[in-house]
């Protein structure tokens, strides 16, 4: 049973003026306290701005049934600042109060003439979204204001004003008023440790976030607008042009996303782009049009930018509303991660207006909505690939890091997506890396029955190797950005007996190793000698010094890189891997004596020692020039032994 802290006498004449205390209810006032929270005091405006919308959007659903005899197309929400007196006042021509609903809808806390509205109308009010549901909202103005005063007047026939005043406590007055007009003034009287809402250039930024999108046309002031006169022509004919004071409306009551697909073309999306972001100047590739009634409602629109291999976690590009009002732009953790990729916005009335981020996290229709943004969206990258294969080739390295990451981060995305991601051969041709597997799991299957699928991240600088492997047979994938490392063992994961190995991670017949393998023409001895020497001209904790039989051939010395940890320090600089709590791992490569190669064979013979150090060097550092690890000084002698030996 609900406590009364306070009495309340009501309203029997209105000539008199009323006085009392609000009522307020613990079993009304509790449960909103516990998911009401306004972190920032800019929201009251939000919330009075969305009370005037939701009273016009009343008159719009009576009038609609007939209950009502108002032109419903007329609706508008005025802000009006008034610097001098310290008020700002927001305006409706809504449905109005009467003084019996002031008494239940304001002197009540908690008690939401929107949700009891909703309630009767159930069904029919739809069409016209009624934003509020906890009727807390209008009590978010005495975070900036000292006093409060509401002159309302019903569309109810015969109605009479009501004047309301409250100075923040529970005391209130209330008495008959005179107002010409049908609706409500909210008045504010701008505290004195508020005094910022008393800018214009701060109502409207709060303006422009909150009620940029809402469905009832906002006026805020008016601006300066050039038009053609009527009667007023030039010298050559031409109408004059005369500047004249329009209304200054402040949003865009229907946007594209409130619109049906069918009904919007391709300019219509990229001109809502850039209404969106104005800054961007570079247009979107593709769009998701959003458009959901059950098991929620949802609508919105997605859009995907040119990411490239820029892995960009732009967490401010995607809006999420509620009824056209603005709720957060900070969606990570409220949408999967890997969509916060796109630019765009969301809204749903099943979402909580009022609440925190961290609710919304855990509230159940948002975990609903996220899953299903993640379906729709696999749904489209699906449908792209298979009714226009060739645009979504030419689409695919700009939103490769995105398929990528959600792959990555997300199980139910990542089912999908391994049926339409795409790899590109150095050949360029792209093919699914089932299609892959199946054009090469003959060639390039090892002797342990594994298929060994080759890629190369950088296919100018690793050209040797990649002309190893094409000399051998074997195709070459093109793999690169900040997620490879991580893809690649994604991957193997998900497919038996298949590995991932970069075409430099060692020599060719041991990236793939077949039962037949070339004899070693050095011997022990000749092995250990030209050691010994390699490792008197090189960094022996950077460069590890072995010996294989290769072709004659192959380059006489070889840089290569284990694929193990190669991929763990990648994993660790892009934020993963499993040694991350060893520390840094350090730069490490093989350096591979061939040791079939004649050049080799003829310093293993060789008496004069300096000689043979000499050409040692010189060939190590052809092998590390190849691999663009010779650098400053050494690059320095190099060179200069370089152009001694010409001359």
């Amino acid at each position: 049973m609900a406590q009364q802290l306070s009495s309340v006498r009501s309203l029997k004449e209105l000539n008199a003026m009323q006085q009392g205390t609000i009522n307020v209810q613990t079993e009304n006032i509790f449960p909103i306290i516990k998911k009401f929270l306004y972190s920032d005091h800019e929201i009251f405006l939000r919330e009075l701005v969305s009370n005037a919308v939701d009273a016009i959007q009343k008159v719009k659903t009576l009038s609609a049934l007939g209950e009502l005899k108002v032109d419903p197309d007329k609706g508008l929400v005025e802000i009006i600042l008034n610097k001098e007196k310290g008020t700002l006042t927001i305006r409706d021509n809504g449905i109005g109060m009467t003084s019996e609903e002031v008494e239940r809808y304001i002197n009540q806390i908690a008690f939401s003439g929107a949700e009891e509205f909703l309630k009767k109308y159930e069904g029919v009010s739809e069409k016209h979204s009624i934003i509020g549901h906890f009727g807390l909202g209008f009590y978010s103005a005495f975070m900036v204001a000292s006093q409060v005063e509401i002159i309302s007047r019903s569309q109810k026939p015969n109605s009479t004003a009501v004047h309301w005043t409250c100075d923040g406590s529970p005391e209130y007055t209330m008495q008959e008023a005179q107002k010409k007009t049908k609706g409500t003034d909210i008045i504010l009287h701008i505290a004195e440790d508020a005094q910022e809402f008393l800018e214009a250039a701060r109502i409207s930024g709060i303006l422009n976030k909150y009620c940029k999108f809402l469905p009832v046309p906002v006026k805020f002031g008016t601006k300066d607008e050039w038009i053609d006169s009527e009667t007023e022509k030039d010298e050559e004919g031409n109408p004059k042009s005369e500047k004249v004071q329009v209304d200054n409306i402040v949003n865009n009551p229907e946007p594209a996303w409130t619109k049906k697909p069918a009904d919007l073309s391709d300019n219509d999306y990229k001109s809502f782009y850039k209404e969106l972001y104005p800054a961007v100047f570079e247009d979107p590739l593709f769009h998701i049009h959003l458009n959901v009634d059950f098991p929620f409602n949802l609508t919105g629109i997605l859009y995907f930018p040119r990411l490239k291999d820029k892995l960009e976690l732009n967490k401010n590009k995607i809006s999420l509303y509620s009824n056209q009002v603005f709720i957060t732009d900070s969606v990570e953790n409220i949408v999967p991660d890997f969509l916060t990729l796109l630019h765009g916005v969301l809204d749903s009335p099943d979402i909580p207006l009022n609440v925190s981020r961290s609710y919304l996290q855990e509230d159940a229709n948002v975990k609903k909505i996220s899953s299903h943004i993640t379906k729709k969206v696999a749904d489209k990258l699906m449908s792209m690939f298979k009714e226009n294969r060739e645009d979504f080739e030419a689409k695919w390295e700009d939103i490769k890091i995105f398929i990528e990451y959600g792959m990555l981060t997300d199980e139910k995305f990542l089912e999908k997506a391994l049926k339409f991601s795409l790899y590109k051969e150095v050949d360029g041709q792209y093919s699914t890396l089932e299609d892959f597997i199946d054009s090469v799991k003959e060639l390039q299957k090892d002797k342990s029955g594994n298929t060994i699928i080759l890629y190369t991240s950088d296919a100018e600088a690793e050209h040797s190797y990649i002309e190893n492997a094409k000399n051998r047979g074997y195709k070459v994938l093109v793999m690169a950005g900040p997620l490879v490392s991580h893809i690649t063992s994604l991957l193997e994961s998900k497919h038996e007996k298949v590995q991932f190995t970069r075409v430099d991670a060692d020599t060719i017949d041991k990236l793939i190793k077949k039962d037949d393998e070339l004899p070693l023409k050095l011997d022990e001895k000749q092995q250990a000698k030209l050691r010994n020497t390699l490792e008197s001209v090189v960094d022996k904790a950077k460069y590890q010094v072995s010996f294989e039989s290769l072709s004659e051939t192959d380059s006489p010395m070889i840089i290569t890189q284990n694929e193990f940890m190669r991929r763990m320090k990648e994993q660790q600089l892009t934020g993963g891997g499993s040694f991350n709590m060893f520390g840094a791992l350090p730069e490490s490569y093989n350096l591979v004596v061939n040791g079939n190669h004649p050049l080799i064979a003829t310093l293993a013979d060789e008496e004069n020692e300096e000689k043979c150090k000499s050409v040692l060097s010189q060939t190590a550092d052809l092998a590390m020039l190849s691999k663009g690890l010779l650098k400053g000084e050494a690059l320095t002698r190099f060179i200069r032994r370089s152009v001694e030996f010409i001359n």
